[in-house]
């Protein structure tokens, strides 16, 4: 990805087990920064969750996708209203860097860059064990990161589920076999 990534770019394989993804945000960075890291901020276009901002600190991300947008969206039959995934902060540096550990196998870095008036959020998920994950990865993180640039432009997201629904099919086509 590049600085003129919009909200429709698409996540890409950098590695064969690593998905990155990128958004220009409107800033500041520091606002950004909150929306990655107060569970209430967190919880509208991703997960809520506290966290105790400390290398090392535990958390849980608690996912209500249902609950991202005003509109009705068909829930895929085989994920539940509600989904828990335990992780700890592995590296921090506000408001630039935060890396998580993804359950306990992967790993999801947010990097934070100025952009004139705006900010380059990239997220770079590692570590992907197979073909079905980066799928489900990079259309969550695709339909999850369109939800927070509607967030933070003030405006309400379409259907979380229904652009998910259609990303993975989107991301079947472009990700190698």
């Amino acid at each position: 990805m590049n600085d003129s990534a919009s909200p429709s770019a698409y996540g890409t394989l950098i590695e064969p087990t690593t998905l990155k993804i990128a958004r220009i945000l409107p800033g500041p960075i520091e606002r950004v920064w909150d929306y990655l890291t107060k569970s209430e901020l967190r919880r509208k276009w991703l997960a809520a969750g506290e966290m105790e901002m400390t290398v090392g600190a535990p958390f849980e991300f608690v996912w209500r996708n249902d609950e991202l947008s005003a509109q009705p969206s068909r829930r895929p039959a085989d994920f539940d209203a509600e989904h828990r995934l335990e992780s700890r902060i592995l590296a921090l540096d506000p408001p630039h860097l935060l890396v998580i550990a993804w359950g306990e196998a992967g790993e999801v870095r947010f990097e934070l860059a100025p952009r004139g008036e705006n900010v380059l959020l990239s997220v770079t998920h590692s570590r992907l064990p197979d073909r079905e994950t980066m799928l489900m990865v990079g259309a969550g993180w695709h339909a999850h990161l369109d939800v927070m640039v509607a967030r933070l432009e003030g405006t309400e997201p379409g259907p979380f589920w229904d652009a998910w629904s259609r990303l993975k099919s989107d991301y079947d086509r472009r990700l190698p076999t």
